[in-house]
């Protein structure tokens, strides 16, 4: 642990940033898993709000540096392959 003052306040920024990354990060599989489930079913128009939606959190995180652009493309490439394999 730090002994100086602001050492020890980064720590805990630190902390409390890999956290909000961390809860971010499981919101974008949440809403995987959610588009998935729904790929089975006919209701075509929650499936692209699903989609849309993990499109748009991919897309926040990139912007906020929690993921990085290529992981991001690669993670809405696979769900968009997903998707297709599962409706047909």
């Amino acid at each position: 642990m730090a002994n100086i003052k602001s050492a020890k306040k980064r720590v805990l920024i630190a902390e409390a940033n890999r956290q909000r990354n961390v809860a971010f990060k499981t919101s974008i599989k949440t809403a995987i898993k959610k588009a998935l489930a729904l790929a089975t079913e006919s209701d075509k128009d929650a499936l692209n709000a699903a989609i849309s939606n993990v499109y748009k959190l991919c897309d926040k995180a990139v912007s906020k540096g929690i993921l990085h652009k290529n992981t991001a493309a690669r993670k809405k490439s696979r769900l968009v392959l997903a998707v297709k394999k599962l409706e047909k």
